[in-house]
């Protein structure tokens, strides 16, 4: 048997330590042969729930190619601290950049048209800095950028006002946070879409369980992550009470996005059968309200 020398030892050294950085900064690939298309995780850091998640759902690879670009719509559209809920988990976006990045997106840009002032949203949120620091590019909405185009499928709304830059993405992400609103009774994925329109928003909560599946026809995220961690309860959609915020520390993800709404909507005791816009969107075909009908797991970390 050939001895072990010093030498072979220090070389075995440098290769683990070599091997051990590319394991680090790696993608998610997951050993999942049958993915899932819908996936909830519990009870667990923000970034280990996010990591299980995408293995569960078959690894980033699975919605980012390499030289894609990819838009990343968080919530940011409210003059809040993380602590109070009324915006996307500043966390789970930088990992969701990261992990974009890693399988080799050619851009990461993250952006939401807000409702109030945007310098002081994107800071005060965390989301700037998270997700800059992540490798994203971090952009404020620009007037010029939104693009007139017919909705086909429309009942109402027959064309609106689009961000460019959605509509030019190959990927698309849309990481919502769960949350009450006075008007739709809770805000989720679906409505989170109305971060991307432009003109006036507010006619859209005029039958708008209607309208928002016609904009919804137009822009079909590859992925819905909803960040479940905080939870406001109450007094949304900016709030600002944090007795009105609830610890679930949950993230809900799937390819459905009305399964994805579906389901989030026990977070608020609310019958998702009773939701109109759910039954709407699914008559049209964009999902079902089934999530159990499809593969899904829950898992609690």
């Amino acid at each position: 048997m050939k001895q072990f020398t010093r030498r072979d030892f220090l070389n075995y050294t440098s290769a683990g330590i070599f091997l051990s950085s590319l394991f680090r900064h790696s993608p998610v690939i997951s050993q999942n042969n049958n993915p899932l298309d819908v996936i909830v995780v519990k009870n667990g850091p923000i970034k280990e729930l996010a990591r299980k998640m995408m293995d569960e759902l078959g690894g980033i690879q699975r919605f980012v190619k390499k030289g894609q670009t990819v838009l990343i719509k968080p919530n940011i559209g409210w003059d809040r601290l993380p602590e109070q809920a009324a915006n996307t988990n500043p966390e789970l976006v930088a990992e969701v950049v990261k992990m974009c990045l890693s399988a080799g997106a050619k851009r990461v840009r993250v952006l939401d048209r807000t409702c109030n002032q945007a310098r002081r949203c994107y800071k005060r949120s965390g989301i700037e800095e998270a997700a800059s620091e992540a490798g994203a590019q971090v952009r404020h909405i620009v007037d010029s950028r939104f693009q007139k185009v017919d909705i086909p499928d429309g009942k109402i709304l027959k064309s609106w006002e689009f961000y460019k830059d959605v509509l030019d993405a190959d990927v698309f992400i849309n990481v919502p946070i769960a949350k009450h609103h006075t008007i739709s009774r809770v805000t989720l994925g679906m409505k989170n879409i109305m971060g991307l329109l432009g003109g006036d928003r507010g006619s859209i909560h005029t039958e708008f369980m209607t309208k928002i599946v016609d904009v919804n026809t137009v822009i079909k995220p590859q992925l819905t992550i909803i960040d479940a961690y905080r939870v406001l309860m109450r007094n949304g959609p900016s709030g600002g009470n944090l007795a009105d915020v609830e610890e679930k520390k949950t993230l809900i993800a799937g390819v459905d996005p009305v399964a994805v709404d579906s389901y989030a909507m026990q977070l608020f005791s609310i019958n998702p059968n009773e939701i109109e816009y759910l039954k709407n969107a699914e008559e049209r075909g964009l999902g079902t309200r089934d999530w159990t009908s499809l593969n899904f797991k829950e898992i609690n970390l």
